[in-house]
């Protein structure tokens, strides 16, 4: 069996997205993550899909009950499971006898970038699962935004699925109107922008800091949920 079939096998049943990126054309990536990252030249991605019935609770997020229950299970539990797959192939990977680094799907390294030090999103975007939208969310063509990713960066020789896909988001403004941080600037990806030309993370930060302050849970996630690419006809 080819490798890339073993990569899979490992995690069968778990993942609905399964894509290989060519991190060469990765700029923003490189710059991220540093020497630690660009020692590879390839990253699996791996993507789980959010539970439409749980993200539909988004507009009710003041509510406790439905703040917790997206926290719950649109990010612990599923940061958990993406975490475990992440470590399953990275040592298929091991061995065969190639270099493999799981990256854990949620973590910050920067405070002042305000950054982890991969982008999972990214990776996604030029295995050509999805394109990066004016939110600056990975946007999938039959899910939108309702997916969390994972990746593992190797060395190993395996074929990427695809190409960078071209953004889709046309004239489309929903995600800048749903903010309430007012932090989605409403330009479309250019590959060599910084992220602070389509999105000011401090607006985001602050948002986050004062829910927390106020005692609520801080949830948002309504450029997420307001997507027209996502959202249940």
């Amino acid at each position: 069996m080819a490798l890339e079939g073993k990569l899979k096998g490992a995690i069968e049943g778990g993942f609905d997205y399964f894509g290989i990126a060519d991190l060469g054309p990765a700029e923003a990536i490189m710059s991220q993550g540093g020497l630690d990252v660009e020692r590879y030249p390839r990253a699996i991605s791996i993507g789980v899909a959010l539970m439409d019935e749980i993200v539909d609770l988004l507009p009710h997020n003041q509510e406790r009950w439905a703040a917790v229950t997206y926290r719950s299970h649109s990010y612990d539990v599923i940061n958990t499971r993406l975490d475990q797959m992440a470590s399953r192939v990275a040592s298929e990977l091991q061995r065969a006898g190639f270099k493999a680094l799981p990256i854990p799907a949620s973590l910050r390294v920067d405070d002042d970038r305000i950054c982890a030090l991969f982008s999972h999103k990214m990776a996604a975007h030029l295995a050509g699962l999805g394109w990066i939208g004016k939110s600056c969310l990975l946007v999938t063509p039959d899910r939108g935004p309702r997916v969390r990713w994972v990746s593992v960066l190797t060395d190993a020789p395996v074929t990427p699925t695809g190409h960078a896909m071209e953004q889709r988001c046309g004239d489309c403004m929903e995600c800048t109107r749903a903010c309430p941080a007012s932090a989605i600037i409403g330009r479309n990806f250019i590959a060599h922008e910084s992220r602070e030309a389509r999105m000011d993370a401090r607006k985001c930060e602050r948002y986050y800091d004062e829910m927390e302050a106020q005692g609520k849970v801080a949830v948002c996630g309504m450029c997420l949920y307001i997507c027209p690419k996502g959202r249940k006809r």
